[in-house]
């Protein structure tokens, strides 16, 4: 059966990349893996390092590497992943990015995509996020609700999450440069690091991906 690709994908909030993962993971037929989505199910199919996981979060306790390791590895392990993957939220560090080499060393990865928008795009992009407090729907002051402030798909109050204001956007975006930039530096230091500019309309951006890939992947995408 002819192998899928294996991708990794990151990029700075708001830098669009829920938009682009769906719209890759669709063209591939391959999973989108959010590590987010990938903790909750685990946690509530009680997997072995599921449970693990579980005791951490009612501790209040921040995952060790060990046991995020070990849920990407059952993930990857599943039927549905062995066409292929694109790993959304993981690795976060060059420790983790070590041990998925691992996880991964009879099929690695393809490449590890860096979706790059300007620090004070993403900014602009996310301060005008306006979202559903009832069912997440995401609005911005440029495309609002139809009706002012109430959400089109559920009727809920559209407002401005706390954590979307310029202070709160400004200390997220250092921590994300901080932790992020070892990690670029050693996917590029190992040749599987691509770059693709998304500071334009979705559509251009995707195709610029798929022309990353095709090129990554020597044309088996």
């Amino acid at each position: 059966m002819k192998t899928g690709v294996r991708l990794i994908i990151f990029g700075r909030q708001g830098a669009g990349k829920g938009t682009q993962c769906e719209r890759l993971a669709a063209h591939y037929g391959v999973p989108h893996i959010s590590t987010g989505d990938m903790l909750r199910a685990a946690v509530r199919d009680a997997t072995e390092f599921g449970r693990k996981a579980k005791e951490f979060m009612d501790a209040g306790k921040l995952l060790p590497d060990d046991v995020m390791v070990g849920l990407v590895a059952e993930r990857l392990g599943q039927p549905d992943a062995q066409v292929g993957w694109l790993l959304d939220g993981f690795p976060r560090t060059p420790g983790q990015a070590d041990a998925l080499a691992e996880v991964t060393v009879d099929a690695p990865i393809h490449a590890a995509i860096n979706l790059d928008v300007p620090e004070a795009v993403v900014i602009e992009r996310i301060t005008a996020r306006r979202v559903c407090s009832n069912c997440g729907a995401i609005y911005s002051v440029d495309r609002p609700p139809t009706s002012p402030w109430t959400c089109d798909r559920c009727g809920g109050d559209v407002v401005q999450r706390a954590d979307d204001t310029p202070e709160a956007v400004a200390g997220r975006l250092a921590d994300y440069q901080k932790q992020t930039a070892p990690l670029i530096a050693w996917f590029a230091e190992r040749g599987t690091l691509v770059t693709v500019d998304g500071n334009d309309d979705p559509d251009t951006v995707f195709a610029a991906l798929i022309e990353a890939v095709h090129v990554n992947v020597g044309g088996r995408a």
